[in-house]
C-alpha cells in the first residue's frame, strides 16, 4: 500500500486543482501551519511555471 503524502502537501495539491471541500479547507488551517502551507503552495506554482517554460521550450 503506497504511503500518503503528507497532510500539507495533499491540501495544497488539493486547493490548486480546486477539488478541497470546505470542511477539508477548516481543518488544514485548524490544525496545520499557515506559513507551511504558503510556501508549500509557492513551491508548487513555481513548479508549474517551470514545467510549462521547459515543454514550451522543447516544442518550439
Amino acid at each position: 500500500m503506497a504511503a500518503k503524502p503528507p497532510s500539507a502537501l495533499r491540501s495544497v495539491l488539493a486547493a490548486l486543482l480546486g477539488v478541497q471541500s470546505e470542511q477539508q479547507r477548516k481543518t488544514d488551517f485548524q490544525y496545520g501551519s499557515l506559513p507551511k502551507i504558503i510556501l508549500l503552495g509557492v513551491v508548487m506554482i513555481v513548479l508549474f511555471v517551470l514545467l510549462l517554460i521547459g515543454v514550451v521550450s522543447l516544442v518550439t
